[in-house]
């Protein structure tokens, strides 16, 4: 696989906040997200470890600002950022955000598949 176009990668999650494309790429996943204003992540990781993500991303935000909830207390990422969210932490959009990560594949699995309830 080359280039990676986002509109080509299939739809994981899709709700009235948030649209999750992603696809496997070796050992890693990659995953564009697209979340409008106020999209919160809290209640669909409900029921994880200190009910946070626990994989580790890598990745860039395209647009937007988004508030993270991490163990450390909350940081702000906005566009023309790079970041490294370690395991611990829980998304919500400040604007409509973009953003582009990279996961190991096991941990980010696992992580879908809890929010969707293992439909993904």
């Amino acid at each position: 696989m080359g280039a990676i176009n986002q509109e080509d990668l299939p739809v994981a999650i899709q709700t009235d906040d948030a649209e999750v494309r992603m696809s496997d790429v070796g050992e890693m996943t990659v995953a564009y997200f697209r979340l409008k204003k106020g999209a919160d992540f809290g209640p669909a990781l409900a029921g994880l470890p200190e009910d946070l993500c626990q994989c580790p991303h890598w990745g860039y935000i395209l647009k937007g600002r988004i508030k993270m909830k991490t163990r450390a207390g909350d940081e702000i990422y906005e566009a023309g950022q790079a970041f490294y969210w370690p395991p611990g932490h829980s998304p919500s959009a400040l604007e409509d955000t973009e953003y582009v990560d990279f996961s190991p594949k096991e941990d980010f699995g696992a992580v879908i598949r809890h929010i969707t309830g293992g439909t993904a």
